[in-house]
């Protein structure tokens, strides 16, 4: 791993943003892991926050770019627009991954090749601009990190996203979005495996485990997935 004044300054560079405050940089380029071993804090909060910043951002410049698609094409679109894999391939084109801090377990196991983690960079990362430089700064990084993805007009949710395709599901025939629950975890901090369940209101979907919560959480859509009958491109 470069110094952490080279490792920030090449993160500012990928990004094209340069912070004021370079410790939320830091802590969005923080695993889990690294955070447990060294008492700092990691990407998880920040993840949290720019998962719903990419999400309104996405579904406002969809929203002004289509004005006359009904509600169930501009939902499809935004699916396929922030699907994981979508935001994986981003993430690994730019080298993300290789900036972010991971314990020493979390790196002997592989965990720097894992796409939910090139996943939550970005949306980390997001978060940290919006808190850095507000708004303006954060929807432009979001929509300069997506262009492509965007301007291919993708319509539907990606074979091998199983959360997309329940949510597609749940939403045309109950009217209602999953929600996601954890509800375990079990291991070392380097080595921790999630337990989630999936939920429409109160109805239990089908439930799953992963070594992230996000996997869990598509481990629970993809049980939910054969309960309903439908297939997901995962299997």
């Amino acid at each position: 791993m470069t110094p952490a004044g080279d490792r920030l300054a090449r993160a500012e560079e990928i990004l094209g943003y340069v912070f004021n405050d370079r410790t939320l940089l830091d802590r969005a380029l923080t695993h889990p892991s690294y955070a447990t071993e060294h008492r700092k804090q990691s990407y998880e909060r920040l993840e949290f926050l720019g998962d719903s910043i990419l999400g309104f951002v996405v579904a406002e410049e969809l929203f002004n770019r289509y004005p006359t698609a009904p509600e169930g094409e501009l939902t499809k679109r935004k699916i396929a627009a922030v699907s994981g894999m979508n935001l994986a391939n981003v993430s690994e084109s730019l080298g993300l991954a290789e900036l972010v801090l991971l314990g020493r377990g979390e790196s002997a196991s592989g965990g720097r090749s894992r796409r939910s983690l090139a996943e939550n960079i970005v949306e980390s990362l997001i978060a940290a601009v919006y808190l850095d430089g507000g708004m303006e700064q954060a929807r432009a990084l979001a929509l300069r990190l997506i262009a492509d993805v965007l301007d291919a007009g993708l319509y539907g949710a990606p074979a091998e996203d199983p959360k997309s395709i329940l949510q597609e599901y749940t939403q045309g025939s109950l009217g209602k979005l999953p929600s996601y629950r954890v509800t375990g975890s079990v291991g070392e901090p380097h080595n921790r495996t999630f337990m989630v369940e999936v939920h429409v209101g109160e109805q239990f979907l089908g439930s799953g485990s992963g070594r992230s919560k996000k996997e869990a959480e598509k481990a629970a859509a993809s049980a939910a997935i054969r309960a309903f009958g439908l297939r997901s491109g995962e299997e």
